[in-house]
């Protein structure tokens, strides 16, 4: 019997604790779910009698080492800083890992030691990245088969909220964890352009951005992701001359998002320790330059040229001029702005998120220029079955079937890119409804 460890039962493992537990009968798995809330494993596990939940916290050592050993394949859904700890026990251990997270430069680190021991070190395969390396590489793949030379790849994917549900300025809710979308983009942005190199810091990241256009859908902002450029070789593009990897918002977000970048209220470095005492229309007052008039004159006449009425639509719906008082005793400014946008843009009973994806691809065959866009949308059922834990759940545990199943075998530091991983896994995501389309441009 196979005994399969999985950390986490937040709200993007749903999808996954599903698959594993459906899959656990005709396989021979044990599943232990485990979460620091054991209320929450409990809910995912049910009545099933191939599976069982604890309560577990990883930054207990003796606890987290003892847990891993007792299980042979690890699939951490925590967040991707916590990922180093459990992947080094898991070295140590002898057990396999995967996660949906970025590959860390602690992972990196273990990729020796996992081949000698013939130890699989699952990354990047969630829903991006994950299934944009996997769409994006059969597509790769397919295009060099036939001889051709790609000339620009575009990305994009975005964490949306359903049409039917889309209910406030907006046009967007919370399917995955807020704090990543508070402090997205962080850094500053690289990607190539025509052979140049493009560098976007985030005082512009969101006023710098593209218009994507989704057959049967309205546009969308399109802004760059930190690194596009370590996928040049991981992809295989080496002679690409552009290569760009985005993040997808509804039309007008990115306007309106950098006022919190041109405030500092995204910041996550300094704290506010007499927050309590404060409102909104205070938090929003304090970083402002001294200036008469009331608080939306203020900020109207500090973004100048930036203001217009979509953007005043979305900060009113914010209640950022009211006496709405704040909820946390102290904080960041990311974590105060945190806590007021989890009331605001709560996917509420009924309500369906969506997930989009695109790949734009300039190629040429046999002398000629030619375009494929592949796209990308589901639609989640509820709030508890999102897109976005179907997209980020099912990719993974698909993929960690069909290794314990023999599927492929692959030791050491790997994301889905290589065919032996991302063939199968598409072919069952289709089964599951999850389709790419192409068009020919």
């Amino acid at each position: 019997m196979t005994k399969i460890l999985i950390i986490g039962a937040g709200r993007s493992a749903t999808s996954l604790i599903d698959y594993i537990l459906n899959h656990a009968a005709e396989n021979n798995w044990q599943i232990t779910v485990s979460d620091v809330e054991l209320k929450l494993a409990q809910e995912k596990v049910g009545t099933n009698p191939l599976a069982k939940a604890i309560s577990f916290d990883i930054r207990k050592e003796e606890e987290r080492r003892a847990v891993i050993q007792q299980h042979d394949f690890v699939i951490s859904m925590l967040p991707a800083f916590m990922h180093g700890d459990v992947a080094r026990d898991c070295v140590e251990f002898g057990k396999h890992m995967a996660t949906a997270s970025y590959v860390s430069a602690d992972m990196k680190a273990l990729d020796k030691e996992a081949k000698s021991k013939n130890i699989l070190l699952l990354n990047e395969c969630g829903l991006d990245p994950g299934l944009d390396h996997a769409s994006a590489m059969h597509i790769i793949d397919s295009i060099k088969e036939q001889g051709g030379t790609i000339n620009a790849f575009r990305s994009y994917t975005g964490g949306l909220v359903a049409p039917e549900s889309n209910d406030n300025p907006w046009g967007y809710k919370f399917s995955w964890n807020p704090r990543n979308v508070v402090v997205a983009g962080q850094g500053t942005a690289q990607y190539m352009e025509e052979g140049d190199i493009k560098c976007i810091p985030y005082n512009r990241l969101f006023s710098q951005i593209n218009t994507i256009t989704v057959k049967g859908f309205n546009s969308f902002d399109a802004y760059a992701n930190r690194d596009s450029i370590s996928y040049i070789d991981i992809y295989g593009l080496q002679h690409i001359k552009t290569m760009i990897r985005g993040t997808l918002r509804e039309e007008g977000y990115c306007k309106a998002w950098d006022v919190f970048v041109k405030l500092g209220l995204t910041d996550d470095t300094s704290k506010i320790s007499n927050a309590s005492s404060l409102t909104y229309s205070h938090l929003v007052a304090s970083f402002l330059p001294p200036a008469k008039g009331d608080l939306k004159t203020r900020l109207k006449n500090f973004l100048g040229s930036d203001w217009n009425k979509n953007v005043e639509e979305k900060m009113d719906y914010l209640e950022l001029f009211s006496d709405k008082k704040i909820s946390l005793v102290e904080g960041t400014p990311a974590q105060l702005l945190q806590a007021l946008l989890e009331e605001k843009w709560k996917l509420k009973s009924g309500d369906k998120d969506m997930i989009v994806m695109q790949h734009q691809f300039d190629y040429s065959l046999n002398n000629q220029s030619k375009k494929i866009i592949s796209s990308l949308v589901v639609i989640g059922k509820d709030p508890n079955h999102t897109a976005m834990a179907l997209t980020v759940g099912l990719p993974l545990a698909i993929t960690v079937k069909n290794f314990l199943t023999g599927k492929f075998s692959l030791h050491g530091v790997h994301i889905p890119t290589v065919k032996a991983i991302y063939e199968p896994m598409l072919k069952e995501l289709e089964e599951n409804k999850i389709i790419f389309t192409e068009e020919q441009a």
